[in-house]
């Protein structure tokens, strides 16, 4: 498999993925402004949409969207321990994570709070909906390690996005136990592996 990325990305959920399942893959960086990979080639002659991830499998298919990556990079693991069997509350709890960061987190995130060009008016708006969700976070690993009860490929993709929020100087202080997830969430060996992969650790 390659997985093309971009350090610090919404592809690092899915690194940190198949580093957890112990998948083999090669890395394709991508230049998100240029749409260039690291050997220089046209990323929108790979993707037409020209984001990542992108997983490309080894039939050479290629497939995009991270949520539904996620799913299936946890599949590759006979045990299913990152999402839980078809038809289990564990596998409903995940996705329905999944989905919930997709939507309103990542898409909050992104593009807005990554643009100078976006309105301040803009910008409050989707701060305030962000405080909000970060609110619910706080409470939920208040009761909980973890998002899903236990670890799972939503804890990855979480993470990914929110450690945006330190990036983009989103304070969060007021959220002690999401804070505390986060290091959990960090500390892991596979999620190490792949901050150091992307050189977002030393």
């Amino acid at each position: 498999m390659k997985l093309y990325y971009s350090p610090g990305a919404c592809s690092l959920a899915v690194h940190i993925a198949l580093r957890e399942v112990g998948a083999a893959f090669e890395l394709i960086q991508v230049d998100l402004r240029t749409h260039t990979t690291e050997t220089g080639g046209s990323f929108l002659d790979v993707s037409p949409r020209g984001y990542v991830p992108l997983l490309e499998l080894g039939d050479g298919s290629r497939h995009a969207e991270g949520a539904a990556l996620l799913q299936y990079v946890a599949d590759l693991d006979p045990a299913r321990a990152l999402i839980g069997p078809p038809g289990s509350r564990q596998r409903l709890a995940v996705v329905e994570w999944l989905t919930f960061i997709s939507t309103e987190l990542h898409k909050g995130f992104s593009p807005w709070l990554w643009h100078k060009e976006t309105a301040e008016s803009t910008r409050k708006a989707v701060l305030a909906k962000l405080a909000t969700r970060f609110a619910e976070l706080d409470a939920v690993l208040a009761r909980s390690d973890f998002l899903a009860g236990g670890y799972s490929v939503a804890d990855a993709y979480g993470f990914t996005i929110l450690n945006w929020a330190h990036l983009l100087g989103v304070p969060l202080m007021a959220y002690p136990h999401l804070q505390a997830w986060m290091a959990r969430v960090a500390a892991r060996a596979p999620v190490q592996a792949a901050l150091r992969a992307e050189g977002l650790l030393a």
